[in-house]
């Protein structure tokens, strides 16, 4: 398994596994769940960013566990942002 999927929660691969299954139809799977098609696209541009967190994941764990804070909904992306920014310019200090 790619490691991009095994940073996945399960809930996630499901959401996964029936966009493909209906042939990458956002309205299908608004269908499926009972939402809205705005809803499943927000859904999916979040696990989209999870990915891409994965794929270019950072050396320090902390800006990590920031970013993906942010990325689950755990955290708005102002502090996030604030926070990592506030945590390199500490870094940098001698």
């Amino acid at each position: 398994m790619p490691v991009w999927m095994s940073e996945l929660e399960d809930q996630d691969l499901t959401f996964i596994k029936k966009f493909v299954l209906a042939s990458g139809s956002l309205k299908e799977v608004a269908a499926l769940y009972g939402v809205s098609y705005p809803t499943v696209r927000l859904r999916l541009d979040r696990l989209i960013q999870k990915i891409r967190l994965t794929e270019t994941a950072e050396a320090d764990p902390y800006v990590s566990l920031v970013k993906r804070l942010a990325v689950d909904d755990k955290l708005d992306f102002e502090t996030a942002k604030l926070l990592i920014d506030t945590y390199r310019k500490t870094k940098e200090e001698p």
